[in-house]
């Protein structure tokens, strides 16, 4: 009788799933991993809501704590997306959690699970859109037509798309703990994965000792009506708001033209951006902690015309378009997130990512999920970046504010991904593992971060306009190293003549002491451009500038040209003291013509 009222209270959900536990299998890992680690499949049905549905492979990493100091509980993590794939952080999630086993859970669906819902069918598609300047609500057929093709050979395949939702994702956690015999873990999750563990720790509330939600999406937060006004609330956090509607008026109109790299094929292609298209590009672009200084100059730059500034940018777009498993992206979208968004015409940018997705999913057709999230009893840790365009902190804190057992601390000059960027972040995550009910660490009665470290603390420089020369030069030297070729042969032709000179200097022959000036001035230059180089505090800035006073050294090699041609044409000079002048010719033209310009 105990039996029969549990299963009619459970629900036919959990009767189908009490028909077979979930199991696991070994395999080898399929990404580097330190030393200790196996990697695995946890074995469960596609979807538990139906008898006798075919079993699938979520891949999983456990990497087995050899400290002396070993801690019985766990962390688990998974990463965000949907659809980012989360084994190659066993590495970096070790050294943060050297006393504690450390257990790495893909998504069902991800491309380290089985089935993997891998769709370039999509990224094609994205390609195509960026190819033609028309307005975003318009560019969205290539993108339907390649999902329509994914959905079509999942179908082919035997996938049924409905069982790759939150609800599911959750449970194979919850599933993975008791599989691998832990007592207890400790959850914690980031961006769109926060949903995820959120739901995990309600489902299983004895087997969660704490839970870390790092960039947190909650359920209640309607993200694409929210993403035009999160990035200009952003944006307005940088200084960079009124500009910023500048440069998309001015690209809405006049689309900009950039030569990339196709990401499927690497090959060249010519892509087209609207206004709308470099929004979108730049809000992701955004969600990186080191880009987020060079945001207010560069739109800026934007809106002045400087176009070539964004290559970096686009380039890293490109790329990025392969980091998803769109497949599993769209299923868990399409029923779990679009559903409940309005997509309202509001102000400002139409952002392709909410318009692409919209049209997906009108094209597959899932079912809305239910809202069946229960409350989480866990101590539990809300993170959020100052400048975070994607979960801003201020959604975060308002729903910490709702669960009982939450503090919330917010990380200054911070973007997507508090952990990944913040040294003060990992602190604070780790001092609250070890005591999450403690008030010491920060426990949910402090209402703070604790005293681990400042939050407030360390962040970066905004980058002004006027703060750099701007110039493309440095990145493009990145791409093609010989294109630095000018600077290097006018530093070996000033050591060069430098040393000629002293020769003559100590031979007594005349005019040793102006090629001894020209090389001892055009090295001076060098040095000092080194110096105002290796000063940088982040490198990141050369993805769009130089220091300002590399401009003002540049006289130094124009005088080093100028006593070089003195060299050159006194009285029976020799013929190859003709060849400073021409170098410090070329370097010039090259410097102030291309470099600096």
């Amino acid at each position: 009788m105990a039996a029969i009222v549990t299963v009619l209270i459970g629900g036919p959900r959990m009767a189908h799933a009490a028909e077979r536990a979930a199991g696991t299998e070994e395999r080898p890992c399929p990404v580097a991993v330190p030393a200790g680690t196996t990697c695995g499949y946890l074995l469960v049905p596609e979807r538990r809501d139906v008898p006798g549905s075919r079993t699938i492979r979520v891949g999983y990493a456990v990497h087995r704590s050899t400290s002396p100091q070993r801690r019985p509980d766990p962390v688990a993590y998974s990463s965000g997306g949907p659809g980012s794939p989360s084994l190659r952080l066993v590495g970096f999630l070790t050294q943060m959690f050297p006393d504690r086993d450390v257990v790495v859970v893909e998504q069902r669906g991800s491309r380290y699970s089985e089935p993997s819902l891998a769709c370039p069918e999509v990224v094609r598609g994205l390609v195509e859109t960026l190819k033609k300047p028309t307005a975003t609500a318009e560019e969205t057929a290539p993108v339907r037509q390649g999902a329509l093709a994914c959905q079509s050979r999942y179908q082919a395949e035997g996938i049924d798309l409905r069982g790759y939702r939150t609800e599911e994702i959750a449970t194979d956690v919850a599933d993975l703990r008791a599989a691998l015999g832990y007592e207890q873990w400790n959850l914690m999750g980031v961006s769109y994965s926060t949903r995820t563990m959120a739901e995990a720790a309600a489902r299983d509330p004895r087997g969660t000792r704490a839970l870390v939600l790092d960039s947190f999406l909650p359920a209640q937060v309607n993200w694409y009506d929210d993403a035009a006004p999160d990035l200009r609330a952003t944006l307005t956090k940088l200084g960079a708001a009124g500009r910023f509607d500048e440069m998309l008026a001015r690209y809405n109109a006049a689309p900009a033209a950039y030569q990339t790299k196709d990401p499927l094929t690497r090959k060249r292609i010519d892509v087209r951006l609207t206004g709308d298209d470099i929004a979108t590009i730049l809000g992701e672009a955004m969600r990186e902690t080191e880009f987020l200084p060079l945001v207010p100059a560069l739109v800026d730059a934007l809106a002045d015309g400087r176009t070539e500034l964004l290559r970096p940018v686009v380039d890293a777009a490109g790329d990025a378009l392969t980091s998803h498993d769109w497949g599993l992206y769209y299923a868990v979208q399409c029923q779990d997130e679009v559903p409940f968004n309005t997509f309202a015409a509001t102000a400002g940018p139409r952002l392709f990512t909410g318009v692409a997705d919209a049209a997906v999913c009108a094209a597959w057709h899932l079912p809305r999920s239910l809202d069946e999230s229960g409350p989480v009893e866990a101590p539990t840790l809300v993170l959020g970046g100052q400048y975070d365009p994607t979960t801003p902190p201020e959604s975060a804190r308002a729903a910490a504010d709702d669960i009982p057992t939450a503090r919330f601390a917010e990380f200054a000059g911070v973007g997507h991904g508090v952990f990944l960027a913040s040294e003060c972040g990992r602190r604070t995550i780790s001092a609250f593992l070890d005591a999450p009910t403690s008030a010491a660490s920060g426990a949910p009665a402090a209402g703070s971060a604790g005293a681990v470290c400042d939050p407030g603390a360390g962040a970066s420089a905004l980058v002004r306009p006027g703060d750099l020369h701007l110039t493309a030069a440095p990145y493009r030297i990145s791409q093609s190293p010989a294109l630095i070729a000018p600077l290097a042969v006018f530093v070996l032709v000033a050591a060069a003549q430098l040393a000629a000179g002293l020769v003559a200097l100590v031979r007594r022959r005349g005019g040793g002491a102006v090629r001894a000036l020209a090389g001892l001035t055009g090295l001076a230059f060098a040095g000092l451009t080194a110096l105002s180089v290796t000063g940088v505090p982040d490198d990141i800035v050369f993805a769009i500038g130089l220091p300002p006073a590399i401009a003002w050294y540049g006289l130094l090699a124009a005088a080093s040209m100028v006593l070089s041609i003195i060299a050159a044409f006194r009285l029976r000079a020799a013929s190859a003291d003709i060849v400073p002048v021409m170098t410090g010719l070329v370097f010039l033209t090259w410097m102030y013509g291309w470099a600096l310009a």
